[in-house]
């Protein structure tokens, strides 16, 4: 079976993936940061209700069904960080992790979609630093990058210069891409000068390799908090902004996703510096990445659909996007455990 949305998706999806560079770096000018402007951070304002509003009235306005919704599905798939941050993560867990991540979609059901031949990768593989060098060399030459966490993940309260120390260490190791987590305290409260410091010593740290900034939005309390850190962050040079470490008890929500997107507008009318958004923590189910993938669109354009500019932080999510794309070619779903992510 091949459609010609579908068809389209496998350019969508192919377009994802040769964004980045064959060692797997970006293939986009990085965001060099700019100097404080306290002014802006403290005059940012949110406004609640016409938030909720806005995200609330999102699944009744937007909506795509069968040979659509399998497109927007495989671009999502070139998206994820396909991720394993568990306390018993072992070297083989990890190494099952990264087939899986080069061969995201098995091949049946990319044969039956008409994409058979059709190269497709998840967007990058995250890890703790300690699984770093299995990665790298568990994904050999296939362009996908490893992203590390670091600076003490998930709390960030370990001491600053071991912080610094594990992100040099990631980046030795092979890692393209840092998720660093900000210290809260500095957001709650209002101390964006160190905040601001302190990004910016995370960002010369990592070198060549793009860093993600992790808020942990469901620690700040407010979305006028969440905007004002996304604000400090992307001035301190963050390539991407990102929501959560997944370990805290409100992860990725698409009111928090709204603040954030129009913050990295705000950034990109100020400096013209287009900065990568990545939520992280709770997407499992496959209609729910489709409301992120929504308003991605409406509020950036297409361009924040591809894995430079959009990234989500997941792990079970890819075996329900599996588990939908089989179900859309053969009219019956199966069971979740027959989608192993790893």
């Amino acid at each position: 079976m091949e459609t010609v949305a579908v068809h389209n998706a496998a350019n969508a999806a192919h377009q994802g993936a040769s964004s980045r560079l064959p060692d797997g770096t970006h293939n986009r000018p990085r965001n060099t940061g700019m100097e404080l402007d306290l002014s802006w951070v403290v005059d940012t304002r949110v406004n609640l209700s016409a938030t909720e509003r806005r995200v609330a009235s999102l699944p009744g306005r937007r909506t795509v069904k069968k040979d659509a919704q399998a497109a927007w599905l495989l671009k999502a798939v070139t998206c994820i960080d396909l991720t394993t941050l568990n306390g018993d993560d072992t070297p083989e867990r990890v190494k099952r992790l990264c087939a899986k991540a080069m061969n995201p979609i098995r091949a049946d059901i990319l044969d039956s979609l008409g994409m058979s031949g059709r190269t497709i990768t998840t967007g990058a593989i995250c890890v703790y630093h300690r699984f770093v060098a299995t990665a790298v060399e568990a994904l050999g030459d296939s362009g996908i990058p490893v992203a590390a966490v670091s600076t003490g993940f998930p709390a960030g309260l370990s001491p600053h210069h071991l912080k610094v120390k594990e992100i040099e260490a990631s980046v030795a190791d092979g890692a393209k891409e840092i998720d660093i987590v900000i210290t809260r305290e500095h957001v709650l409260t209002g101390n964006w000068t160190a905040l601001y410091e302190e990004m910016k010593e995370y960002r010369a740290a990592c070198g060549d390799a793009h860093v993600k900034a992790i808020l942990a939005t469901g620690d700040l309390k407010t979305l006028r908090n969440v905007a004002k850190a996304s604000l400090v962050c992307m001035m301190a040079g963050a390539d991407f902004i990102k929501t959560s470490t997944g370990k805290e008890g409100v992860n990725a929500t698409l009111a928090v996703t709204l603040t954030m997107l129009r913050a990295i507008r705000a950034y990109q009318e100020r400096t013209g510096i287009k900065i990568g958004y990545k939520p992280a923590g709770g997407i499992s189910a496959a209609k729910d990445v489709l409301n992120y993938q929504f308003l991605m669109k409406d509020e950036l354009g297409r361009e924040w659909l591809e894995s430079d500019l959009f990234r989500i932080g997941a792990s079970s999510l890819l075996a329900d996007i599996e588990r939908q794309l089989e179900h859309h070619v053969t009219g019956a779903y199966s069971a979740l455990n027959r989608h192993p992510i790893g």
